[in-house]
């Protein structure tokens, strides 16, 4: 028949730099399913490390283990961690208990990584826990329950998915002596019921409890003495079907974020200081770039207020330096209507502009007067909000009447007066009020337009301006795509009437192009600057994940003694990563648009788009995955003995 477990000249060497120590020599023996067996030795006799072969948890240096006939000594770590799942269960010395885990959480953790549904895992657990006489203490956590109960939960551990191979490594080591004959005949009902029971120790008062005696000395076996023979072989032989075993791998992606969530409130402090960062880094990147793409959207709207198909036409007084002074006459009326008549144009506007004092009753107030054409309102993009603006009659005839800005209103009219066809004595000369403009705003150099009377051009020249040149002529285009060639035509055409270059066209398109791209710009820059603060924040999530790892070395140590590979690890403490950087941005992503909101208030042009909103929240999504990452990979890469051995 074949053993269970067969060691075949087991050797196994320690390596420090040049150093070689060899704590086995040469171990054979052979294990039959359902023995009860103590390996007994003093310290450095090299029993704990013949335990970690023999459960798989540590590889020898040469020879051959054969499980059931296999040869695993050659196996991949993942398949190691299988065969430690679904064949062994430890019973360690200081329990080895994860202590943010409830006692059922813990007796739960083997079939969590054997893909146990989680309606499975908490059955079983309960009925392994009750069967302890635990029944009342499942939601307790381990520096709840004292050192026997504790034992007992992790022997509820070991037989989670079934514990075919229990190994003990000094199961009373840390009881007293009542607690320590419990825990004994707790092994020995377990081997009677066809478990293969292995206690690791250095009593000779535990060694004589177990039916076989293997005694060590200098990493040899000195003694091998078979008491009697197995309780149940017949059991031992059926517990191989029993295996408590689903799919290799975490059941849900869920039980890993509820155990991150446990990992984190276990250290609060300093989970929140790591939280800020990534806090101050996303919520920088909304609250900045709102703020970017709210100055954008401000300048952009009121350079679309003027339209973007215009060409604007001013006098060049760079050609008229050094010159004899007084009124230089560039631009008059008659130029607008030769441009009127060239290809794509859609409509000319010429203007004049003075300063002057409007008075109505005793209320005297200085404003701009703008003499212009009717097709003023098209060229501006400004509506009339009551009464009507200036028509061509009103050019012909002359006629004294005027179209007054909010601001204009206001001042005039306080007491709410309706001003529609009241007088107003503009530089003494008496309009009638025939119109209202709505309400504009600032425009791009913060001027008030409201803050404006608007007059026909013909008048203004003649009653208040006392010239006949235009400050600018307004030119709507027609189609948009030919711009750039009707701006030469028109150039053309006033050099050609003026005899010399003395006018300057301004391509209100070609603004907007180039504050876009000076915003965009800007947006970037802030951008930057605010991704400095989430990169700060990403180093803090390596720096928690680096310290959670070391400190939590002894758990990753038994989560893989427990069958978790090395990927489920990895899946582990990245996810712990995700879910500070997922809190960290969610909050800051409120926090950004706080902010946002309150400069809102304040007065700031601020615009929020889901497009930043959402880059940020990636982002540090993002840095959670890739600063998480190295620290995942040192814990998934680490050695089971190892990790169990750390303090």
């Amino acid at each position: 028949m074949t053993a269970l477990i067969s060691l075949r000249d087991i050797s196994k060497t320690y390596r420090n730099g040049d150093l070689a120590v060899e704590v086995l020599h040469g171990i054979s023996l052979d294990i039959e399913a359902g023995e009860f067996v103590a390996i007994i030795g003093q310290s450095g006799s090299g029993k704990s490390t013949l335990m970690n072969i023999l459960g798989c948890l540590d590889q020898p240096t040469s020879g051959d283990y054969l499980l059931d006939g296999e040869h695993v000594s050659g196996f991949e770590p993942d398949e190691l961690a299988g065969l430690r799942r679904r064949t062994f269960g430890f019973v360690f010395q200081s329990y080895n208990l994860i202590p943010t885990a409830s006692a059922q959480e813990n007796v739960e953790v083997p079939a969590v990584y054997a893909g146990a549904s989680a309606r499975d895992r908490h059955d079983r657990a309960e009925a392994l826990l009750s069967s302890l006489k635990l029944g009342d203490r499942l939601d307790h956590r381990p520096n709840q329950l004292s050192g026997g109960q504790q034992q007992r939960v992790s022997i509820a551990r070991a037989l989670m998915n079934g514990g075919r191979v229990i190994l003990a490594d000094e199961p009373t080591g840390a009881l007293d002596s009542q607690s320590g004959d419990e825990v004994m005949a707790l092994l020995r009902s377990m081997n009677e019921s066809g478990h293969t029971i292995i206690v690791i120790t250095h009593s000779r008062e535990v060694a004589e409890q177990a039916d076989r005696l293997i005694e060590l000395r200098d990493g040899r076996i000195i003694s091998d003495r078979t008491k009697k023979g197995r309780s149940n072989p017949e059991a031992a032989t059926g517990l191989k079907q029993k295996a408590f075993e689903g799919v290799a791998a975490i059941a849900d992606i869920s039980e890993a974020i509820k155990m991150a969530f446990r990992a984190l409130r276990a250290n609060l402090f300093r989970t929140i200081l790591t939280l800020l960062g990534i806090v101050i880094g996303v919520g920088s990147v909304v609250a900045m770039l709102a703020i970017g793409t709210g100055a954008q959207k401000s300048v952009l709207d009121r350079i679309s207020s003027m339209g973007s198909d215009l060409l604007v036409i001013r006098p060049n007084m760079a050609n008229f330096r050094g010159g004899t002074g007084g009124s230089v006459v560039t631009l008059i009326p008659a130029d607008a209507d030769a441009i009127l008549e060239q290809p794509n144009v859609a409509f000319a506007v010429p203007e004049m502009t003075s300063t002057v004092t409007v008075r109505y009753g005793n209320v005297d107030y200085q404003t701009t007067a703008n003499g212009t054409v009717p097709q003023f309102t098209q060229a501006k993009s400004w509506t009339v909000g009551k009464g009507e603006f200036i028509n061509q009659d009103d050019m012909t005839n002359y006629a004294p009447v005027a179209v007054l800005g909010q601001t204009v209103v206001k001042t005039l009219f306080a007491d709410g007066t309706d001003p529609i066809g009241k007088y107003v004595l503009v530089n003494k000369i008496p309009f009638q009020i025939i119109g209202v403009m709505s309400e504009m705003g600032a425009g791009m150099g913060g001027n008030d337009q409201d803050d404006t009377v608007l007059v026909p051009l013909t008048t203004g020249s003649m009653r208040l301006f006392g010239q006949r040149n235009v400050r600018t002529i307004t030119v709507q285009v027609k189609d948009g795509s030919a711009i750039d060639a009707t701006q030469e035509t028109i150039q053309a055409l006033l050099d050609k009437r003026h005899q010399r270059q003395d006018t300057l066209i301004t391509n209100m398109a070609s603004i907007r192009e180039a504050v876009t791209e000076t915003s965009n710009t800007l947006k970037l820059f802030l951008g930057a600057v605010a991704a400095i603060s989430l990169l700060v924040g990403g180093i803090g999530v390596m720096n928690i994940m680096l310290v959670s790892v070391t400190e939590r070395t002894r758990e990753i140590g038994v989560r893989m003694a427990t069958g978790a590979r090395r990927s489920d690890i990895l899946l582990q403490f990245i996810i712990e990563a995700l879910v500070v950087s997922a809190i960290g941005g969610a909050i800051g992503v409120a926090a950004g648009i706080g902010t946002g909101v309150l400069a809102k208030l304040l007065g700031a042009p601020i615009s929020f788009t889901i497009g930043p909103v959402a880059l940020a929240f990636a982002c540090s999504f993002l840095t959670g995955l890739v600063f998480g990452y190295l620290p995942a990979r040192n814990a998934s890469r680490l050695q089971p003995a190892v990790a169990l051995s750390s303090e």
